[in-house]
């Protein structure tokens, strides 16, 4: 088969590196792409939501599969672009791609569907949003309804970072109750209304120690959390993704594709704070560096609607994947600084290094990015996995980096 992978990140490095493993790829193309996925595929410089050029050059190269990493293409409708083409779509058409491109919309299905989630209400006015959470008080959860890149969800502890929230993410906002448990993320395969797990990670989203400070698109993740179990995540794919499944379909637009449902596990059960309709970041890397099984097939059964014969296989080896991020990151992060020893971080056994935010200025690997690389790791026990994982991130010489010593603990 040949591939076009899309994206330019640490995930589409994680998924580049499967596929790469796949006796069926005779070829794999990634767009952008970054320096780390071009040791294993070739790069091509069109963006990642450059939907027309995508699919020009997909017929050009008689393209089998497309794999969107990101959401932004998706939402933009590049499997609808594909469907028109006649090229497979390994992700969710634009509108099923509005369970992440609107909270809105995931409340509403999730409210038809019956499944548990925090009390909500969307606003369109500044001044009757603010209004609402004077009377409702704190803590109390403010996000933005379209795509923010992670950025766009404040859990305020008092009101006036509650109104701080509202004026600095704009209209439309979605504002909800603030639910209380551990956060966990469940991964699943889906088609039409069939849904094939793929495991559960914990991502660590605060950029400092200890949870504080700022939201960012994650810094690190564990798989699997260990208050989450093979038969918990059955049970939440029951809760939490089944019934979506079949009130996308009642609604006429199905989901294929990878969903990614971040759930807080509550003494009333799991409830759904959200859907995402990809691989997560840096989720997909502690994933995938555990998956035994040819991942090629599976995604491309997804994109013919043939999941009935599809399973995914992982070791049970515990993962970890530490995010090595920019000084200045999320909002003025530092780029050009020269990296080196990612060869001495890959020599520590069970280690992986995956590329996010480089590129090569004149041979020479740079920091071109917030989030830059990410160090996973595997082993037997989480405290192995871990200790690894900060052995590798040691090793790698970066003047500017910064990460989280608390990822794992």
């Amino acid at each position: 088969m040949r591939v076009l992978l899309v994206g330019s990140g640490g995930r589409e490095h994680a998924l580049a590196t499967c596929l790469a493993r796949s006796p069926q790829l005779t070829a794999l193309y990634a767009a952008p792409g970054n320096p780390g996925i071009a040791s294993v595929g070739t790069l091509v410089d069109i963006k990642a939501d450059d939907v027309p050029a995508l699919i020009t050059f997909a017929k050009a190269k008689k393209i089998d599969l497309i794999v969107p990493g990101p959401e932004a293409p998706l939402v933009a409708g590049l499997a609808d672009a594909c469907a028109e083409a006649g090229i497979p779509c390994a992700g969710p058409s634009q509108a099923a791609a509005a369970l992440e491109g609107s909270k809105a919309f995931t409340k509403e299905v999730a409210d038809a569907a019956g499944i548990p989630t925090a009390r909500w209400e969307r606003f369109e006015d500044e001044d009757a949003a603010i209004a609402f959470i004077r009377l409702r008080g704190a803590p109390i959860v403010v996000k933005a309804d379209g795509l923010a890149g992670g950025k766009g969800v404040v859990v305020a502890q008092s009101i006036p970072e509650a109104e701080d929230a509202i004026r600095r993410l704009g209209m439309p906002l979605v504002i909800e109750e603030c639910l209380v448990g551990s956060e966990v993320s469940l991964f699943a395969f889906c088609s039409d209304e069939k849904a094939v797990l793929i495991g559960a990670a914990r991502d660590h989203k605060r950029l400092g120690d200890g949870d504080t400070g700022p939201n960012t698109g994650g810094m690190g993740a564990i798989s699997p959390p260990p208050d989450f179990d093979a038969d918990a995540q059955e049970k939440a794919l029951d809760i939490s993704v089944r019934p979506m499944l079949a009130e996308m379909v009642r609604r006429g637009t199905p989901f294929r594709g990878v969903i990614f449902a971040g759930l807080m596990l509550t003494d009333q059960g799991p409830k759904l704070i959200e859907y995402n309709v990809r691989f997560g970041d840096p989720e997909a890397q502690a994933l995938l560096i555990r998956l035994d099984s040819d991942l090629l097939p599976i995604l491309a059964a997804l994109a013919r609607g043939e999941l009935d014969n599809a399973s995914a296989t992982f070791t049970n080896d515990a993962s970890i994947s530490l995010v090595l991020a920019a000084k200045g990151y999320p909002d003025a992060p530092k780029a050009g600084g020269r990296i080196t020893g990612i060869d001495r971080a890959e020599a520590v056994p069970g280690v992986s290094v995956f590329h996010a935010g480089t590129k090569l200025t004149n041979n020479v690997l740079v920091a071109a990015g917030g989030r830059v690389l990410t160090v996973c790791a595997k082993a037997q026990t989480p405290e192995e996995a871990r200790h690894r994982a900060y052995e590798g991130a040691k090793a790698i010489q970066w003047e500017d980096k910064i990460f989280r010593n608390d990822i794992g603990k």
